[in-house]
């Protein structure tokens, strides 16, 4: 594993395992959120967006967290490893809500300077909605992907994937 695309709903656990993934391996670790969001939570122009994406993406090795599927097929022709975190909505929707709650005001690790953690409605709706709307798209994409993919369901298979990892 030398890229590796860690995907999966929001809440889902993508930024703590990518964190983890990203110590075990001695690979660097890439925030998308941290390239997308600007000050004030401005999304970013997408065509500068995609092309800041292809250029973190032809780094050499990488651990590289987070969906943004307009650039999903540019990712996947450089990654060699999907780690897909397909948890229960209701827990995705949990974690966010906890986050929110324990952060609130205040800017996360991993997310850029100006975006302070915040209750947004339509996030919370982007969640419930991720398995009916998000979730066949991405499912198309890594159909497609000629690498390895890793789909861990619970805490338990994620823990017993990272564990397997510092045993190597």
């Amino acid at each position: 594993m030398k890229r590796v695309l860690v995907v999966g709903c929001a809440g889902a656990g993508k930024s703590t395992f990518s964190q983890e993934l990203a110590w075990i391996t001695e690979l660097p670790l890439i925030s998308l959120d941290r390239h997308f969001w600007l000050p004030g939570w401005v999304e970013s122009d997408l065509r500068v967006f995609a092309s800041k994406v292809r250029e973190l993406a032809e780094d050499p090795k990488w651990v590289m967290d987070g969906n943004y599927g307009r650039t999903l097929s540019a990712r996947l022709a450089y990654a060699d490893t999907v780690i897909f975190l397909d948890m229960p909505r209701m827990l995705c929707l949990w974690r966010v809500i906890k986050r929110t709650a324990g952060n609130y005001g205040r800017v996360r690790d991993g997310m850029p300077h100006g975006c302070p953690e915040r209750l947004d409605w339509n996030f919370l709706r982007y969640i419930w909605h991720f398995n009916s709307s998000h979730r066949p798209r991405l499912e198309e994409s890594l159909r497609t992907f000629d690498g390895r993919i890793v789909t861990l369901r619970n805490r338990r298979e994620v823990d017993t994937y990272l564990a397997d990892l510092k045993a190597v």
